[in-house]
């Protein structure tokens, strides 16, 4: 008997993939609890996004055939007390067909089906070149990384920066991306056609698109960017859509003007919906300088008896007064309160205003696009390691790390196969500038196994439940004194784990449901994210050395943190019962356990600071 998705489709040339499927209930006043998609024998739940929305990503895509059974189960939210009601909202496959061949058969497409005020929308493709689709009779699809579909999808962050010459658009683009030079063509900052892509070579997951600020009496720019928003509004690709503006000013003296006649059309356009969802966000740079001013007028006398501390906290408050006076209050008045904003310097002792700048970013597009131009705005950045983290649990939700418990990606293959699509995953998200491919290479990826496989294997007494490690500042300090303790010497740094021979023989077997497998599964996703979170910050977006890498991984495994994880995860895999149930109590654990290394970007350049001295610039080591 034939299985359901591989049912024939003999009178057709071609055959379609569900890709994606968003399920908008903002028109709705149900709540819904949960949703699951079934096609065929394939049952796989719908994940809460932003707002009142539902999406899943099907990686690879599934393959459908006229006649194959296609719905979506919907619970809904229990209300005060009431039963929870299930509902089936079923798909007609022929009709899915008859509309893709009405259309011509575009290679993607969209299919849209209204449910009492519920909009679901089947994205499709009409064929697929890069991956195997899944159906049941396929036992062993090929382990890819799920960030090839999401590259593939959309490959960089695209981003329009507007701003006059002199405003500081090129240190921003610099510092926000961790790149030397941002535009990297003949054009000058500011001189440069809006339609040229500047892409880095130093970090080539965002593409820039430079303008000139709106002069006084210029019409023309503002009707070459309002073309060119239009034209990139209307792309059916991702990855040729604008994900992006920032509208760059610097903040003027007081009694200066903010807003000249062309930026206030501009606004405009924004305000009434002409530009359509593509986020604006007024970006005012130069920060330092206002706070200099605002040092140079303090009245001496009020100082009096007041530390260093509160004397800076003093002319931050007087600052933002002055900000609020000059520049957000006028921007809110003319454009409206909801006006996105950021306040921003790249100067080393204010680099968390640019965290703030991409935060901001990052939550816009992920309310106004598709799932993967908000994956890349944080694999592109490389000012904010939280929304790396984010971004690696939105990566590993959409496939592996959904199912670590009873995983079924991993049936019938090699431990060392599984670890390698894992690792992969995650450090694509980190995006370093890692030209000679260091972390994918075999000796560091021997080295994350050999760490934990002596972390789960150390005899070491299990920490005291009631004398849990102080995470936070105390982190700071202790990560601090480790790496300014390693780093010192010019001898090479040496990690007491093998980078060239794997130690775990567990690697070698084939992948088997069992605790052993889920604690060696969690201590990998957990410890590889902390290592590259201490490698950012050794690091500071310059070029990786084997060196900084090694440091970055013997100071973790020094730390009291990497003893902390393993006694959480050995508590928790003994504390289950039935793996087969267990692979939404394993997500939470792990990103419960993301969060002990959770420091602000103040926190992050005080760390930084600190080290970089004894870091240095010493030579690299072999592994």
């Amino acid at each position: 008997m034939p299985n359901d998705l591989q049912t024939s489709t003999a009178h057709r040339d071609y055959s379609l993939y569900i890709s994606d499927i968003l399920v908008d209930l903002s028109k709705s006043r149900k709540n819904v609890e949960s949703a699951e998609v079934r096609i065929g024998k394939l049952h796989t739940p719908v994940e809460h996004a932003a707002r009142k929305t539902l999406q899943q990503t099907f990686s690879p895509p599934v393959k459908i055939s006229p006649g194959i059974s296609f719905s979506l189960h919907v619970r809904h939210k229990r209300l005060f007390g009431m039963k929870a009601e299930d509902e089936d909202v079923d798909f007609d496959t022929d009709e899915i067909f008859r509309v893709s061949d009405a259309r011509g058969n575009p290679e993607r497409q969209e299919y849209v089906k209204s449910h009492e005020k519920t909009k679901i929308v089947v994205k499709l493709f009409r064929s697929i070149t890069t991956e195997r689709a899944v159906s049941s009779s396929d036992e062993n699809p090929e382990l890819q990384p799920t960030t090839d579909e999401i590259i593939r999808i959309c490959p960089r962050f695209r981003i329009l920066v507007i701003g006059k010459t002199g405003v500081g658009k090129s240190s921003l683009i610099n510092h926000a991306f961790g790149v030397e030079k941002a535009l990297t063509s003949d054009d000058k900052p500011g001189e440069a056609n809006i339609d040229t892509e500047f892409i880095s070579n130093q970090n080539d997951r965002f593409v820039l698109h430079d303008s000139k600020g709106f002069e006084p009496g210029d019409e023309d720019n503002l009707k070459i960017v309002q073309d060119f928003i239009e034209r990139r509004k209307n792309m059916t690709a991702l990855k040729d859509q604008l994900y992006a503006v920032w509208l760059c000013f610097e903040i003027p003296r007081a009694g200066g003007r903010l807003l000249e006649t062309g930026t206030e059309k501009f606004l405009t356009l924004k305000r009434k919906g002409k530009l359509g969802d593509v986020p604006v966000i007024i970006v005012f740079t130069k920060y330092d300088k206002l706070i200099d001013r605002m040092d140079r007028i303090l009245d001496e006398s009020s100082l009096k008896g007041l530390s260093d501390t509160d004397v800076k906290k003093l002319i931050k408050n007087k600052a933002e007064t002055e900000l609020q006076k000059i520049c957000i209050g006028p921007l809110k008045t003319f454009a409206g309160p909801d006006i996105p904003y950021a306040t921003i310097s790249t100067k080393e002792e204010h680099k968390e205003t640019l965290t703030r700048l991409i935060q901001e970013t990052e939550n816009r597009v992920r309310q106004h696009f598709a799932l993967e131009a908000s994956v890349m705005t944080s694999i592109a950045q490389r000012v904010d390691p939280r929304l790396k983290i984010n971004a690696s649990i939105e990566v590993g939700k959409r496939r592996y790390w959904k199912a670590l418990a009873s995983s079924t990606a991993f049936k019938n293959r090699m431990m060392r196969d599984c670890l390698k699509v894992l690792h992969t995953d995650i450090v694509t998200v980190w995006n370093f500038s890692d030209p000679h491919r260091y972390l994918y290479s075999t000796e560091f990826r021997t080295m994350m196994v050999n760490m934990v496989n002596k972390l789960d294997s150390d005899d070491e007494p299990a920490a005291d439940p009631n004398k849990r490690f102080v995470v936070g500042l105390s982190m700071v300090g202790t990560i601090a004194a480790i790496v300014s303790a390693m780093a010192g010497p010019a001898a090479p740094i040496v990690v007491p784990i093998a980078a060239g021979i794997v130690l775990a023989v567990w690697v070698h077997d084939v992948y088997q449901m069992s605790h052993d497998t889920l604690q060696h599964f969690m201590s990998y996703i957990v410890s590889l994210t902390f290592v590259l979170r201490t490698l950012y910050i050794v690091s500071e977006n310059q070029e990786l050395t084997r060196r900084a890498i090694k440091l970055a991984a013997a100071s973790y495994l020094e730390s009291p943190m990497s003893r902390e994880v393993t006694t959480q995860i050995q508590e928790y895999v003994r504390g289950l019962k039935l793996l087969e149930r267990a692979d939404r109590d394993t997500l939470d654990k792990i990103f419960e356990l993301m969060q002990l290394f959770d420091i602000n970007a103040e926190q992050d350049s005080e760390l930084r600071a600190q080290i970089r001295a004894a870091v240095g610039s010493l030579p690299d080591d072999p592994w």
